[in-house]
């Protein structure tokens, strides 16, 4: 059965950093395209990053390019994302998210098929 599992959240000041991961089993992680999203209280899930399998392309929502870096492990089968400069805007609870791979890489969260539970990111200001 597959399981994904997040760790890394916590508290943080306004420009400092965390880093993420996201352990995936019970699955063949290699072939599935790698999400993460995020949700604060009272807002849709938004869309942060995700990584494609074979190339390691990668996509990132404007509001984090250039300050957070996805990237994956499959020996390990883990996904990380490693957030700098973060803003109280930041602030949501983060989830890792698993698909099918596909031409290109998705940003919608409906075209994931599996979630894990989520980590908090609470920013200071």
């Amino acid at each position: 059965q597959l399981q994904l599992v997040e760790s890394g959240g916590g508290l943080v000041q306004a420009g400092g950093s965390l880093r993420l991961s996201c352990q995936a089993s019970g699955t063949i992680f290699r072939s599935n395209d790698m999400g993460w999203f995020r949700q604060a209280p009272g807002k849709e899930r938004e869309f942060v990053a995700a990584i494609k399998w074979r190339t390691d392309n990668t996509v990132y929502a404007d509001s984090v390019k250039g300050r957070f870096t996805i990237s994956r492990d499959n020996a390990k089968n883990t996904v990380s994302l490693q957030m700098n400069s973060l803003k109280p805007g930041d602030s949501a609870v983060y989830y890792c998210a698993m698909r099918v791979s596909s031409y290109e890489l998705q940003t919608r969260p409906e075209k994931y098929d599996s979630w894990g539970q989520g980590t908090q990111v609470t920013v200071s200001s």
